[in-house]
């Protein structure tokens, strides 16, 4: 656990530097017009250190849930050869593809999901802007399986470490589409669309390392060259304040379920997709592709 913990620091430590870096040179890039903006670098180093800090603290979900899961395994399995390195690869991005499909799709991990894709500008700083509440919320629940079919939970959470590593790199605007590699594995291009706002790419692309899985349940979206990906949330976030970023979408939501007419309704403001409301007339990804589709079909008849 101390080396793992050692190799942690020194990993995360690289990511910075060299996301430092980039913002340099993306700084002395940028026109007047649209200049850098470093306050979002800065937002993501508060959310970095500040989760560092919260990690000396005994709070986590992950480890009574994968000690009750593990004491109930229903095999003991060792990774001990290379088709078993590979099943629990392949296992684990399954699990980290619903994980990361629930975290858009249901609004209780949304609250703090949302806090990674806040951004209004994509670059490696991103990658490490995850949201302080994470080890609160029970995420582990969907990594859970593969420790109940008996993969030790340190195993398990430093497959999970490597996958997140891998997608350091996908938050870059300037690496194009990769050939061949976009068919089976999770590109900068492919992470584009997932980061974008533009309603015709919302919802896609929920890939760790493979893009496969979103090829298989129908999420995958390919970026487009008529449709530049606009980052940030459908409503952005504009506040420099890392305490109104980390937290505004726990305030709402609390505010939501307070004022909800009847208890059903509070727990749907729950389960529901972000932008839910309980007549209908909200901004899930559904309702917006609706009204997105009606208004150009209105504007062709006008036109």
């Amino acid at each position: 656990m101390e080396s793992f913990t050692k190799l942690l620091l020194f990993v995360t430590g690289v990511v910075v530097v060299v996301s430092l870096i980039e913002a340099v040179v993306l700084s002395r890039r940028k026109s007047a017009s649209s200049p850098f903006a470093w306050y979002e670098v800065w937002i993501s180093l508060f959310d970095l250190a500040a989760r560092r800090l919260m990690s000396l603290l005994p709070i986590s979900v992950a480890t009574p849930i994968f000690s009750f899961v593990y004491d109930h395994r229903i095999f003991t399995v060792d990774i001990n050869s290379a088709l078993m390195v590979f099943a629990l690869f392949i296992g684990m991005e399954f699990c980290y593809y619903w994980y990361h499909r629930a975290s858009h799709r249901v609004r209780f991990f949304w609250a703090t999901h949302a806090v990674h894709h806040s951004p209004n500008q994509l670059t490696l700083s991103t990658a490490y802007r995850l949201g302080l509440t994470g080890k609160l919320t029970g995420s582990t629940l969907f990594f859970a399986p593969l420790v109940w079919l008996g993969v030790k939970p340190e195993v398990v959470l430093f497959t999970l470490f490597l996958n997140l590593m891998y997608q350091g790199w996908l938050h870059t605007t300037y690496i194009p589409k990769l050939g061949w590699f976009e068919y089976v594995f999770n590109t900068p291009s492919a992470h584009r669309v997932h980061h974008a706002s533009n309603v015709d790419y919302l919802d896609a692309n929920y890939g760790g390392v493979l893009i496969i899985f979103d090829r298989l349940f129908g999420t995958y979206v390919e970026e487009r060259a008529d449709e530049p990906c606009r980052y940030g949330l459908v409503t952005p976030t504009t506040s420099r304040n890392p305490l109104v970023v980390e937290f505004e979408h726990w305030a709402t939501l609390i505010r939501d379920v307070v004022k909800a007419k009847s208890p059903w309704i509070a727990i749907n403001h729950v389960i529901q997709p972000p932008g839910w409301l309980p007549d209908g007339g909200g901004e899930t990804t559904e309702e917006l592709r609706r009204k997105s589709k009606h208004d150009g079909a209105t504007g062709a008849v006008n036109g």
